[in-house]
């Protein structure tokens, strides 16, 4: 069956902050534009997770009256707290410069995300939910005219179903990668053009976050609570988020960093023990965990920032990096970045010279981003010496050091087991703090069970020969969803069973495996979680 063609000026591969951005700016350059997004989750906002505080500076100049259209920033930022906790006992240390959150919102950025999505629709701009972009499209020239999304009813042998659908062909003068970190197909892009080769290897965190209801007397609406230490030791990084949104509502998070050496740390049980701290569990104390969800998220900042054009199309948002990782923000650069490039493309389409990185560097993401670029990568030096230098950077270099610190990738941090310490987690209570197959529950994942595994071992025997023997499977602790499992065959040999289907599109085994085996693909559109509030 031949694969159906549909043209557009412009395609945007996620519908997250920076491509529904991208598509509204162009829209309103150039009306007559036609513009496509395609989201692989079943509905715009499905696979959308962060914490978060949102600075609501890019979309004040993307839609100037959002107040008045119903945007849903429903919580101002009003009281700041950032702690140092030890085991028992909690330090308050005033928050520094870039965490300080006055003017900004505690929201839900799904739900800000279907919100654009509504603007974007009223200005024309066609979005199809459900269709994940699974193989990118060249001329013969090895111009990008597109992308194809991936075919439906494809059984897990590899062979067609009765249900049986072929993707889509989707071809365009310009196309817009928005994917969001560690995209599959910016993946692609990047080996093809080459566009990491002058700049550090991104780093990244892992998130996971709860959405709790609180009784009335625990909820603070507009707390914003910051931690770093316990349960964490010094040389690990990573720290909490604790924001009071609207409804007795608290969005509760941890983000270990992706550089971390000992393999049997586990970021999901290091969040649950967590929540069981002193100063943390009266918060939740009587309350109920409504939701569940994780998500990789980049870390590398300035220096691991690509080359952001290629023939025929850009990068966009998390695809390329721009969180900013001192403010524990970026939604709002990664909306700038996906209006720059509508800026570029609208300029390109009517046939006028135009770069994208040079219109960026003179926007406000280039200095904002270059500022904090060695506060991130000092922290390998443990917690305090990473404190020290950020102190140092922010009060008194002001982000102008005459250096800038370099990255490798997180994968190469691991240690063999034989040389780390395994660490004992308590056993879930229950009340705080959770198992993994409940807390996949809550997130409501859901894939089609017929279908070839999305998680793609590039060297099946690695698993046991590399992975088992001299970590000790990482995978089954680095995983927040429990997709990988070391389980013991008919002969009594170890054997990696992975998952599928519980998993929660984080991205972490993409990126963390120690041999770099572990391919992250994407599955039928649609498929994964499916988060209401996150």
């Amino acid at each position: 069956m031949q694969r159906e063609r549909m043209a557009y000026d412009v395609l945007i591969i996620g519908a997250g902050p920076a491509g529904l951005a991208a598509a509204i700016r162009l829209k309103q350059l150039a009306p007559a534009t036609s513009v496509c997004i395609v989201e692989k989750g079943s509905e715009v906002g499905a696979h959308i997770l962060s914490g978060a505080v949102f600075e609501p500076r890019a979309l004040s100049e993307l839609i100037p009256d959002w107040r008045g259209r119903g945007a849903p920033l429903l919580t101002p930022a009003s009281d700041d707290r950032f702690m140092l906790l030890t085991p028992r006992r909690s330090w308050s240390v005033p928050p520094p410069p870039p965490m300080r959150n006055r003017g900004n919102y505690i929201i839900s950025l799904g739900n800000l995300c279907r919100w654009l999505a509504k603007q974007a629709e009223a200005l024309g701009v066609e979005i199809y939910p459900g269709f994940a972009g699974a193989e990118v499209l060249y001329d013969a020239n090895g111009r990008v005219i597109g992308v194809a999304t991936g075919a439906m009813g494809v059984g897990q042998d590899g062979q067609p179903t009765a249900n049986f659908q072929p993707g889509v062909e989707l071809h365009a003068k310009f196309t817009l990668f928005a994917e969001g970190c560690r995209g599959s197909l910016t993946k692609t892009l990047e080996a093809r053009f080459g566009l990491r080769a002058r700049c550090d290897p991104q780093t990244y965190g892992i998130g996971i976050k709860e959405l709790w209801e609180v009784p009335a007397d625990r909820h603070h609406a507009g707390r914003v609570v910051h931690t770093i230490g316990w349960p964490l030791d010094s040389r690990t990084y990573g720290g909490s988020f604790v924001y009071h949104l609207e409804n007795r509502q608290v969005a509760i998070g941890f983000v270990v960093g992706l550089d971390y050496d000992n393999p049997f740390l586990d970021p999901f049980e290091e969040f649950q023990r967590f929540k069981t701290h002193p100063v943390i569990a009266p918060i939740l104390a009587g309350g109920q965990r409504v939701a569940y969800g994780a998500r990789a998220l980049n870390e590398g900042g300035f220096q691991s920032i690509p080359a952001l054009s290629f023939p025929g199309g850009h990068l966009i948002g998390c695809a390329a990096g721009f969180l900013n990782v001192p403010k524990i923000r970026g939604s709002h650069t990664a909306m700038k970045s996906g209006m720059v490039a509508a800026e570029t493309v609208a300029r390109q389409l009517a046939g006028e010279d135009a770069d994208f990185r040079q219109s960026l560097a003179a926007s406000w993401v280039w200095p904002e981003l270059r500022t904090v670029r060695n506060v991130r990568p000092a922290f390998r030096w443990g917690l305090w010496a990473g404190l020290a230098h950020a102190a140092l950077d922010t009060y008194v270099l002001r982000g102008h050091a005459p250096w800038t610190l370099r990255q490798i990738s997180d994968h190469a941090h691991l240690r063999h087991a034989a040389a780390a310490r395994p660490i004992a987690y308590p056993k879930p209570d229950g009340m705080l703090s959770f198992d993994r197959l409940s807390s996949v529950y809550l997130s409501n994942v859901n894939h089609e069970e017929n279908q070839p595994s999305h998680l793609r071992l590039r060297r099946p025997k690695d698993a046991i020969a590399v992975n088992y023997a001299l970590y000790r499977s990482p995978e089954t602790r680095y995983c927040p969803a429990g997709v990988y499992e070391i389980v013991q065959d008919q002969t009594g040999q170890a054997r990696l069973q992975i998952n599928a289907p519980n998993c929660i599109h984080c991205k972490t085994c993409d990126i963390k495996d120690p041999t770099q085996n572990i391919d992250w693909a994407v599955p039928e559109g649609g498929g994964g979680p499916n988060y209401p509030n996150m």
